[in-house]
């Protein structure tokens, strides 16, 4: 006698699709990374009280930490001769299973890299964080890539 409730389980498995859409927000900022986009590679837009930045392909770093899921990074200021910013996001693993977006949280986070030109005065904590709660949705979209054959019609 077959086991259905097996045949159901792997069936319901098969249709765990990874998100490739997240939209979230949380203390003041605004954050969309999208892993792939029209263009064909990822996209992640930042937004704060003054400014809103838009970054794509090698401007975005993943790095996958089995302990904490993606960490997805961009450069939100670079100067000279005083460091840099970036903002962080942790992306956890999310499997959608008929759903296609479900409300995720997760932490970003702002890290101020101090430097100077001076040698003398890159002593001491040279990293200063900020963690920022962050909640929203992982969603799956299609996206259909320019300049590719269907691009122009709907799925």
């Amino acid at each position: 006698m077959p086991d259905t409730h097996a045949d159901a389980t792997q069936a319901q498995a098969a249709q765990l699709v990874a998100p490739d859409l997240f939209v979230l927000a949380g203390g003041g900022l605004h954050v969309t990374y999208s892993t792939s986009s029209f263009f064909g590679g990822p996209h992640f837009t930042y937004q704060d009280a003054f400014r809103t930045l838009n970054f794509s392909g090698s401007q975005i770093r993943t790095v996958n930490v089995p302990d904490l899921g993606t960490v997805v990074s961009v450069t939100i200021m670079l100067t000279v001769d005083t460091g840099s910013t970036t903002f962080s996001v942790l992306i956890p693993q999310v499997n959608l299973a008929g759903a296609m977006s479900v409300p995720i949280s997760t932490e970003g986070i702002t890290t101020v890299h101090r430097f100077s030109v001076i040698p003398v005065l890159n002593h001491g904590q040279q990293e200063f964080y900020t963690v920022t709660p962050l909640t929203g949705t992982a969603s799956h979209v299609l996206f259909l890539q320019a300049g590719r054959p269907g691009a122009d019609k709907a799925p």
